[in-house]
């Protein structure tokens, strides 16, 4: 019999040879990998710091932190479910829990279920409207990611909007409303930084990807893939600073940026052009040009305030 469509294999059952293992739940949400929440994490807090203009109240940084837990590792198990079909010809992730049958596709999206209702309690524990209200194109975007990879040339697009979004979310959360001369800027910047980093780690694939008729920056951009990465972390620190002028930063939060993000991008631009390994090992580092971000917000912050 022939396949069904790939946008209804993802719910289709199938039964695991054994009982998954706890091993086998903690790789399908990737708790076993934590540099994707790092990554997810960073930006947030931009926003949680920047919205709070310093120290955010710690309900509202509780809750914003344990989500950011909650809604990867959702996206990781609707992701590994929506994979099935294509894991199981990729090098790196054929041995993932749903493309090996360990746990069926129906399990992983009960989990990515539970975990985002749990993570719409905590939001709603803040008793905010808007920030419930902007968490809506959230969920809608970490859905519908894994499927774009069938649809769109460059779908790392919408997991930059995906991984962007707890920015607008943190300013709805502690103000009441998203000021997008500020939150523009600081979504832009992380946008790029996901079109860098995650162009990197589709270098990675792309022979596989290319075989099974996969989409990816990295194909996209061919044989200026590594260009690509360098151009848009050059974007991602052109929109941080558009982002500190708007909002009259200290020079602190310049000199942060230039001192971390800096050496960094010099160490991953060198990483870039010894092959394919070192690329994906850019994308594991690439946490810590969020972490520089951030520090430098705290900074900033502190000696405004």
């Amino acid at each position: 019999a022939a396949d069904p469509p790939a946008c209804l294999r993802m719910f289709a059952v199938t039964a695991p040879t054994n009982a998954p293992s706890l091993r086998d739940w903690v790789a399908l949400i990737r708790l076993d990998r934590p540099v994707g929440i790092w990554l997810l994490l960073w930006p947030t807090l931009w926003g949680v710091w920047a919205a709070a203009e310093g120290l955010p109240s710690w309900p509202i940084l509780s809750v914003f932190v344990l989500g950011t837990v909650l809604m990867r590792s959702a996206g990781c198990a609707i992701n590994d479910a929506a994979d099935r079909y294509f894991d199981v010809h990729v090098r790196r992730t054929r041995d993932r829990p749903v493309a090996a049958g360990r746990i069926t596709r129906r399990q992983a999206i009960v989990v990515a279920a539970l975990l985002a209702l749990v993570s719409l309690a905590l939001l709603l524990s803040l008793r905010s409207l808007p920030a419930v209200l902007w968490s809506i194109p959230a969920v809608v975007l970490a859905g519908v990611y894994p499927l774009m990879k069938r649809v769109i040339a460059v779908p790392q697009a919408v997991l930059g909007l995906a991984f962007s979004w707890g920015i607008p979310m943190a300013y709805a959360a502690t103000r009441g409303a998203v000021p997008w001369q500020e939150a523009g800027w600081l979504m832009a910047a992380n946008f790029c930084a996901v079109m860098a980093y995650d162009t990197a780690y589709a270098m990675s694939d792309k022979p596989d990807d290319l075989k099974i008729g996969v989409k990816s920056s990295a194909i996209y951009f061919g044989r200026w893939d590594v260009l690509a990465v360098l151009g848009f972390n050059v974007l991602m620190v052109a929109c941080l600073l558009g982002f500190a002028r708007q909002a009259g930063l200290a020079p602190a939060f310049y000199l942060a940026l230039v001192a971390v993000l800096g050496g960094v991008l010099a160490l991953q631009q060198r990483l870039m052009r010894q092959g394919v390994a070192d690329a994906l090992a850019v994308f594991k580092a690439s946490h810590w040009l969020g972490a520089g971000v951030w520090l430098g917000l705290v900074i900033a912050y502190g000696v405004t305030g």
